[in-house]
């Protein structure tokens, strides 16, 4: 008597990844759509020779949709959306194997592999001049205010010129990378009266000023390893006469007179004279003609 036996294949293994545990330095300007784990190296077998359904989450918050995989049967993980240093630095991704469909009624073994991903800041911002303000939409961008200055006509300073809101200064937005900034003078400087510092910012004379015409700068400021990457500031400086003198009132004092239940804004009248406006006046010998 002859028995013909067919064993049949138990689903009793479980897919098994030959990596479970990957790290990956992805640059934050990697472009949309490049791969970031290759398919050979997150592919699971299963010794029941089953087909291997993939599936990729996400376990840190607000860094859904960055990555993916191809298909449901092709784990390889590419980026899909467009990374930003400033919104996340790091996220770990899990990825699951199972040896049936998602949501198949039959009992399904599942193996997962855990891939964590660093994304390093890239060179990706010119340097911005400060004080600066931020975009609440555009982390990228700081937008920041006109330098001004004055200088005295026919006065040489020796001095760095004092500046406001501060002096001279721009940094790297990409902190982690910080490239040292040297700044240069591109429009503006007529007859090359004033020079700027390459490594402070310092705006300093060169010669005098003869005429009372204001000069407008523009200072740029580069990044030393990528001269790509720059930002031009204004600088206006304003020629004044020198100051020797304080101002003065005409008057150490003035009487007024007010009405009863005027509105507000009525004029105050000199006392003694109630048809004229009361009028406080300075001088100054250094204008007389202000």
């Amino acid at each position: 008597l002859e028995i013909l036996v067919t064993i049949l294949n138990e689903n009793d293994n479980t897919p098994v990844f030959a990596q479970p545990n990957l790290t990956r330095d992805v640059p934050e300007d990697t472009k949309v759509d490049t791969a970031i784990v290759a398919r050979e190296e997150v592919s699971a077998s299963d010794a029941d020779l089953d087909t291997i359904y993939y599936e990729l989450t996400t376990t840190v918050q607000d860094t859904d949709g960055y990555f993916a995989i191809r298909g449901v049967n092709n784990p390889e993980i590419y980026l899909q959306k467009a990374l930003d240093y400033d919104k996340f630095n790091s996220t770990t991704l899990l990825l699951y194997a199972r040896d049936r469909p998602v949501n198949s009624p039959d009992p399904t073994n599942t193996g997962t592999a855990t891939i964590t991903i660093t994304v390093k800041q890239s060179d990706t911002r010119a340097p911005w001049f400060l004080p600066c303000t931020r975009l609440r939409n555009d982390s990228s961008v700081c937008i920041g205010s006109p330098y001004s200055g004055r200088v005295n006509i026919s006065e040489m300073s020796m001095d760095p010129l004092l500046l406001e809101p501060g002096p001279i200064y721009a940094v790297d937005p990409d902190y982690t990378i910080n490239d040292r900034i040297v700044y240069s003078i591109v429009g503006g400087n007529t007859d090359e009266v004033f020079s700027v510092d390459a490594d402070t910012g310092n705006l300093t004379m060169n010669k005098i000023v003869t005429s009372p015409d204001s000069f407008l700068l523009q200072v740029m400021a580069a990044q030393v390893s990528n001269i790509r990457k720059y930002s031009v500031a204004t600088v206006e400086i304003k020629v004044i006469n020198k100051s020797n003198f304080p101002p003065y009132f005409e008057k150490g004092v003035y009487n007024g007179t007010v009405f009863v239940g005027l509105p507000q804004r009525s004029f105050v009248y000199q006392a003694g004279d109630p048809s004229t406006p009361l009028v406080v006046t300075a001088m100054d010998q250094d204008f007389p003609d202000v």
